[in-house]
C-alpha cells in the first residue's frame, strides 16, 4: 500500500536510487539516492577540503560533493570505491545539480560479479535497484 508522502513525491525515494537522467524532477533539498560507477574525484585546493565526484549510470552522470565531515566517516568508499551508491540532499545552483551527500556506500563487490562463470544480467537496471 502507497502512503501519501509516496504520492506527491513521483521519484524514487532512498534506499532505491535515482537515475541521473530524472535529477531534474525533486525540489531542491529533496533527499535522494543515486548509484553509479565513479568517473571523477576532485579534491581542488581551494575548495576547502570539500570533495567532488562524479557518478555515472545508464541514464547520464551525477555530481556529488562530500563535504570535509562526511569524507573522514566514508573516506574508504570514497577513495576507493568504483561503483557508489550515495544518500543526500539535492541542491540547485545556476543551473546545476548536485547531491550533497549524506551517506556513502561502496557497492564496488556487486561488479565482481560481472567476472563470475555463468553470470547473466537480471535485465535490472541500477534505477530500479533497492
Amino acid at each position: 500500500m502507497l502512503d501519501r508522502a509516496s504520492l506527491r513525491d513521483p521519484w524514487p525515494r532512498p534506499p532505491r536510487a535515482l537515475p541521473a537522467a530524472r535529477l531534474g524532477e525533486p525540489p531542491s533539498g529533496a533527499r535522494v539516492t543515486v548509484a553509479g560507477l565513479v568517473l571523477v574525484r576532485q579534491r581542488p585546493g581551494t575548495a576547502k577540503g570539500v570533495i567532488f565526484v562524479t557518478l555515472e549510470d545508464e541514464t547520464g552522470t551525477a555530481n556529488i560533493v562530500v563535504w570535509a565531515k562526511v569524507y573522514e566517516r566514508f573516506r574508504r568508499a570514497v577513495i576507493a570505491g568504483r561503483l557508489l551508491r550515495v544518500t543526500g540532499k539535492l541542491q540547485r545552483e545556476a543551473g546545476v545539480v548536485h547531491v550533497v551527500a549524506e551517506l556513502i556506500e561502496d557497492l564496488s563487490p556487486l561488479l565482481d560479479r560481472l567476472l563470475e562463470p555463468g553470470f547473466r544480467p537480471d535485465g535490472v537496471r541500477a534505477g530500479d535497484q533497492p
